[in-house]
């Protein structure tokens, strides 16, 4: 197409041509990039639902350890660690995949991680690989030995654990042998490597899913013998009044229903009639004050004969209380233009049967939760009237300091004080306000600030990002220079509330 002489026309033609044939491979580069992507998330959603399943067999599996822990007690200690060593490993990909996109501003946008340089620089260095990259080999190989270690040598997932975290060198399409992290790694976009980062976290939660499911599939065909229950004292209180009757009920470990016993001693006495579906209802007098016990058997038939169960509970019988017991449930500490958690309760006595008032602030709620907005004062009230079974009212209230809202923060990508990003970073990225070790959660919004860069005009800023003055003021920092966000207005959503001040936030420029 090159070749032999030309018109100026025929060059033309030839020109478009080859633009044409480029930009169909940018597209088709862009959509290869896209498919990456979407893989990743399908992978992503996969490893979440794998994770759910997993739970359930863990429970499952710590269930039957502690019915039977002789059958089941020392699967379960394997799985515990095999969990662990999942965990930990998957805690670390995700660590790395975080790091990975720590500068893409929207994470889905798979058309610009076409990029090679993170894992070029952060794994290997010359010839040789990074502490990163030494770090990341090893803990591969780590999770592979650890996982066939705990199973024993020649167990049945061995070659299935080999190859799903196989770190041999492998041999490219010219015959050169080239190490694994090099030829899985290196020169790669960055999409195609995140989605290689989340496939090795979904072979993780196969082979925890594999081997849990390995480690029942052995020992579900047995027959769970009744020996292995353990009766089960459900009292309704764990202290009673002199004179109250004790109920609760008294049911099985596995709590089914379907175990009917046919015969319940009760406190030496039959209690057969007492059972309801399963359970053994108990109504009785709680006696005088001090500790009281409840004992007997439960007997069922198992291959023809009475198979006992024996159970024993405790519970203390009390004096009526002279006060109530009222509690903060942040603290001893209410704060000013919000509503306060706040429980009451008093021993013995139902929370319907208590009126509960506040000075000093507004009360609302009911059931012993309350709500309790200060007003203007330095301290609030709340005063307890209950009447007991014995017909005595007792009276009680309690004091708390009421305090201002601490002095909120400014900050950038939720960090705090000094925070070191770049200048494109702090460019595009918003300017936020929170109340960080605050105990209760308070969505803060960024109404305006002022922003000074060395050796330029501060300059005012309306809303929570930069403005074009502010960019352009920018612009013209250097790397180290320390960028000073001050004189922050901000609110509380859906409060009015007004807070006393909001403190500064510095950035440190990393380029």
């Amino acid at each position: 197409m090159a070749g032999g002489k030309m018109s100026a026309r025929q060059k033309m033609i030839n020109l478009m041509y080859l633009v044409f044939i480029a930009m169909l491979a940018m597209n088709m580069s862009k959509e290869v990039l896209s498919a990456f992507g979407f893989m990743n998330e399908k992978l992503a959603s996969n490893n979440v639902s794998t994770t759910e399943k997993n739970k359930q067999s863990y429970a499952n599996l710590a269930t039957k350890a502690s019915e039977q822990s002789e059958k089941f007690g020392k699967l379960n200690e394997q799985a515990l660690k095999i969990k662990k060593y999942s965990s930990d490993f998957y805690s670390y990909l995700n660590e790395l995949k975080s790091k990975m996109t720590t500068d893409i501003e929207v994470k889905t946008d798979y058309e610009s991680m076409d990029k090679t340089d993170f894992l070029d620089t952060y794994f290997f260095k010359g010839d040789g690989f990074t502490p990163e990259g030494q770090e990341f080999l090893d803990k591969v190989n780590s999770y592979r030995t650890n996982v066939n270690t705990e199973l024993g040598s020649g167990n049945s997932y061995e070659s299935l654990i080999n190859k799903r975290f196989n770190t041999d060198e492998a041999t490219n399409k010219d015959g050169k042998v080239i190490p694994w992290l090099n030829y899985r790694y290196e020169g790669f976009p960055l999409v195609a490597s995140l989605t290689n980062l989340t496939q090795m976290q979904a072979d993780i939660k196969n082979t925890e899913a594999d081997i849990v499911s390995g480690l029942l599939g052995g020992k579900m065909e047995e027959a769970l013998s009744l020996n292995n229950y353990k009766g089960i004292v459900s009292l309704d209180k764990t202290a009673y009044f002199a004179g109250e009757k004790v109920t609760g009920q008294v049911v099985l470990g596995r709590y089914d229903a379907t175990l009917v016993p046919n015969k319940v001693i009760l406190n030496g006495k039959d209690a057969t009639n007492s059972v309801k579906d399963g359970q053994v209802i108990l109504n009785m007098s709680a006696g005088n004050v001090g500790e009281k016990k409840i004992k007997g058997t439960i007997f069922f038939k198992e291959n023809g004969e009475d198979v006992p169960v024996e159970f024993e509970s405790k519970y203390s019988v009390i004096a009526e209380p002279s006060s109530a017991v009222v509690s903060a449930d942040a603290m001893n500490v209410v704060y000013r233009g919000l509503d306060n958690p706040i429980s009451v309760s008093l021993p013995g006595v139902g929370d319907n049967n208590l009126k509960v008032s506040a000075t000093g602030g507004r009360l609302t709620g009911s059931k012993g939760k309350y709500s309790m907005r200060p007003a203007a004062g330095n301290t609030a009230v709340i005063n307890v009237s209950a009447k007991l079974s014995s017909g005595k009212t007792v009276n009680s209230k309690k004091t708390f300091r009421v305090k201002d809202i601490p002095a909120a923060m400014g900050s950038v990508r939720n960090q705090f004080g000094t925070v070191r990003m770049p200048k494109s970073g702090l460019s595009n990225a918003p300017i936020s306000a929170g109340l960080p070790d605050f105990m209760f959660d308070l969505k803060l919004k960024v109404t305006g600030f002022k922003i000074k860069v060395p050796g330029q005009l501060t300059i005012i800023v309306n809303g929570s990002r930069l403005n074009a003055a502010a960019k352009q003021k920018l612009s013209k920092a250097k790397r180290g220079d320390i960028i000073n966000i001050y004189d922050i207005k901000a609110s509380i959503v859906g409060n009015s509330y007004k807070l006393k001040k909001v403190l500064p936030v510095n950035i440190e420029l990393t380029n």
